[in-house]
């Protein structure tokens, strides 16, 4: 439905949406009702945390309508052609962990967990809450103070939702009984997290403009904020509670920790933080290599591979392992371990490798004969492989889920050493890497950052890791796989050949009406 809108310049009829559509498009009709299903559903213990969730959920709505409505330059170098996404991405991660909380919540009523399981997952709600009011604070301030529309009601109105939601989260934790630390320490540990997230997407946005919208720069600096203060968390336990209380991870749920899940965010956190010592490496090295004579300088490239290579195995051999061992207590090198474990079972495991292995290398070869060689749009293209993400891991997640748990840790661990090396430009892997990957992107990806085969791997794997322990939805751990590799590429294909509406405003996406 349109409304007739009469502007006075040129005295001619314009149509435009009503004000009602324009401010629920399709993304955030669907995150509002997925809200308020869930706020349906809370316990009255949970109340508190489902009003924190409503307040956080209206203040990133109305600071997203203030940047999609603005026609002014916006305050980011953000991917083009892409919405903000705030809304998406504030509220994404709280309310997974909300919904966790509620499935935990059945499983206690029935005596079939501890209560030490639900104390840590309500620090780790109220702490993603906390990120995620920090960078909407900051994005509603950042858009207050700029001089493109400083007094938009957008902002304030963000701004008081997110001081009432402050109140009432320092409220529930101040008076909390659930989670076993002092006051103070849980409201410093809620706001490192929302100090860290802010720092964070900062520092993101910087390093690499126009590589993603403002909402997936929050959700990526939101989970990678609460999966290193988890891995800190525990280490501080083992460091004899030197940053928190001894009582806020207990033995019995320390003990549900498997082996599978330390190795996995170990690995990934040490290959996130490597980057930093990569760049100090290399600039000593640079700067040895310009005080030396010029013809020494042939053998740069040469000397950047060997300092890559010494140092990412020194990180992945010494001090990522040391690190698992001393959190979790392995009884042998990590790395072992998991020799250990795939060969408990050879004949299935070593087979599901290889049928992996033929998987990817014909659709590999395949598809980029195909990318190289036709005219089909890489969006189209790019979706054969969420069809071949259900072919390769729909029968591993019902014959091996646990394998598949590993398979996935050390296929993020591939990816992520895969994008350093093409990212710096690592002799003599780097351009060929380049040149393969810009085979696949499209204008959502940028040369400074291809993100879109980390959003496939983790739509598929992250329902499955948050599955793991307490669970009474059978399916919720198809839902990744599913969703993206059957629904996503149908959508993607018939609203791109059939489609006549945009999802929203200012994305590409259509669908059929």
């Amino acid at each position: 439905m349109r409304d007739l809108i009469l502007f006075p310049r040129k005295t001619r009829f314009w149509w435009r949406p009503s004000m009602a559509t324009s401010f629920l498009n399709g993304e955030r009709a669907v995150v509002v009702f997925f809200i308020g299903i869930l706020f349906y559903s809370l316990p009255p213990s949970l109340l508190f945390h489902g009003v924190a969730l409503s307040l956080l959920t209206l203040a990133s709505f109305s600071l997203e309508i203030s940047f999609d409505s603005s026609n002014s330059p916006s305050l980011f170098r953000t991917r083009p052609g892409a919405s903000s996404g705030i809304l998406l991405g504030a509220v994404t991660l709280p309310s997974l962990l909300l919904s966790k909380l509620v499935q935990l919540s059945r499983g206690f009523s029935l005596d079939q967990l501890q209560l030490q399981e639900i104390q840590y997952l309500t620090l780790q709600y109220w702490a993603t809450s906390a990120s995620a009011c920090s960078v909407v604070l900051f994005l509603a301030f950042a858009r207050r103070r700029s001089s493109l529309s400083p007094s938009h009601w957008g902002a304030r109105f963000s701004l008081c939702s997110i001081f009432l939601g402050i109140l009432i989260s320092v409220a529930a934790l101040a008076t909390t009984s659930q989670i076993g630390m002092h006051p103070a320490l849980k409201l410093a540990w809620v706001f490192c997290h929302g100090l860290a997230s802010v720092k964070l997407i900062q520092h993101f946005l910087k390093t690499f403009p126009s590589c993603a919208s403002i909402g997936e720069a929050f959700l990526v600096t939101s989970g990678i904020v609460l999966y290193f203060f988890d891995m800190l968390l525990l280490t501080t336990k083992k460091l004899h509670g030197l940053l928190v209380s001894s009582e806020s991870v207990t033995a019995e749920y320390e003990t549900s920790r498997s082996e599978i899940s330390i190795i996995i965010q170990g690995l990934v956190l040490g290959l996130l933080l490597y980057p930093i010592a990569l760049k100090y490496f290399l600039q000593i090295w640079e700067w040895s290599i310009n005080t030396s004579p010029a013809g020494a300088r042939r053998y740069h490239e040469i000397g950047r591979t060997v300092i890559f290579l010494a140092s990412l195995g020194f990180v992945l051999i010494v001090i990522v392992p040391s690190w698992m061992q001393f959190v979790k207590g392995f009884h042998v090198h990590p790395f072992f371990w998991v020799i250990s474990f795939v060969f408990s079972e050879p004949s299935k495991r070593l087979s599901m490798c290889i049928y992996w292995m033929c998987i990817i290398c014909v659709s590999v070869l395949r598809f980029y004969n195909i990318s190289k060689n036709s005219k089909i749009e890489r969006i189209l293209l790019r979706k054969y492989y969420h069809l071949m993400a259900v072919l390769m891991f729909l029968p591993a997640l019902i014959f091996q889920p646990k394998f598949l748990d590993l398979a996935f840790g050390a296929a993020l661990a591939i990816f992520l050493m895969l994008e350093i090396i093409r990212v710096w430009r690592i002799w003599p892997l780097g351009q060929p890497i380049n040149q393969f990957m810009n085979a696949f992107t499209d204008h959502r990806d940028s040369d400074l950052l291809i993100v879109s085969h980390f959003s496939l791997l983790l739509g598929c794997a992250l329902p499955i890791w948050m599955s793991t322990g307490y669970n009474d939805r059978p399916l919720a751990p198809f839902a990744g796989i599913l969703s993206l590799g059957i629904g996503d590429t149908m959508a993607s294909m018939v609203g791109h050949k059939y489609g006549v509406l945009r999802w929203s405003k200012t994305g590409s996406k259509y669908f059929h009406c």
